[in-house]
């Protein structure tokens, strides 16, 4: 079955599918061997590793595809990512659209903040007509070659407009071929109730730790409705986290000795890695090649 394929039939499922954030190759890796059915990459952590800037729309298209080719290589599993406001308009959204999606990913999803957009969860938000949306909607939906590509909407019009807004957008945008919605950063239950009751498609939502939404359960979120719920930045608050106890550690003593429990060392990191197979493929193709260096070695 094709990536695609399967991350619309995952969305589709009964089950709510649980999207953990990807901010690179490893961390992809990681949730796979973890047994999650697919990963996401957002532009909140793509550039907070990558730059160590915030997200405000620093990380060019060409920087976001390669970063995401990276992650679709190291893993088996669906990747869906941020294509932001689409990096334009309908002519740049087309070309998002095609480099995304001939660097491998399931699916991707666009906003309707102004450039240069921000994370949802900061203030200052803007977002542009919804009339410019639905035209950058059917351009992205045009635009893929697979029609199992799975392109979602995100409205930030909540935070500007208010909830009634939100939702009549959520609907427009599903009306304009979006296959997802994502409406970010309400502030309640009882909003979040009323989006998956009122907005008739697939429902995502957005778990940030520290953010505005309600941080809830993947079984209360399927309750409440969403059909996804991503937890985009918990891997790389965490591997911030994690560095920063290390590196503490190691400037305050002298060693890492005091924290080799909190961490994965040389042996499993090459396990995690994939370093035995590697071995295994070498020794298949180069087999020949060592039988005739032994048998040099002994004249």
């Amino acid at each position: 079955m094709k990536k695609t394929t399967l991350f619309k039939k995952l969305i589709l499922d009964k089950e709510i599918l649980v999207l953990p954030g990807a901010y690179d190759g490893l961390s992809a890796k990681i949730a796979e061997q973890t047994g999650f059915k697919a990963v996401t990459l957002g532009g909140y952590p793509a550039s907070g590793s990558l730059l160590a800037k915030p997200d405000v729309s620093l990380l060019t298209l060409s920087e976001m595809v390669d970063h995401v080719r990276y992650i679709v290589d190291a893993v088996d599993i669906p990747v869906f990512v941020d294509g932001d406001t689409g990096h334009g308009n309908v002519t740049n959204v087309a070309r998002t659209v095609k480099l995304f999606e001939n660097a491998g990913v399931a699916g991707l999803f666009l906003e309707d903040q102004v450039f240069p957009k921000r994370c949802g969860h900061m203030e200052g938000k803007q977002v542009i007509m919804a009339e410019e949306m639905v035209a950058k909607l059917k351009a992205a939906v045009d635009a893929r070659k697979d029609d199992d590509l799975v392109i979602m909407a995100r409205t930030d019009a909540l935070a500007v407009y208010g909830i009634d807004e939100a939702i009549e957008r959520g609907n427009r945008y599903k009306e304009a071929g979006a296959d997802l919605i994502f409406i970010e950063a309400p502030e309640s239950v009882e909003d979040m109730r009323r989006v998956c009751r009122e907005v008739k498609a697939p429902i995502l939502a957005n778990m940030v730790e520290g953010g505005k939404t309600p941080i809830l359960t993947a079984k209360e979120l399927q309750d409440i409705g969403y059909s996804v719920a991503t937890f985009p930045l918990s891997t790389i608050y965490a591997a911030a986290y994690g560095v920063k106890l290390v590196l503490e550690e190691l400037a305050a003593t002298g060693t890492t000795a005091g924290c080799m429990d909190r961490m994965i060392v040389f042996s499993d990191f090459n396990a995690l890695v994939g370093l035995a197979k590697v071995r295994e493929t070498e020794a298949l193709y180069y087999a020949n090649l060592f039988e005739i260096l032994q048998k040099a070695n002994k004249k």
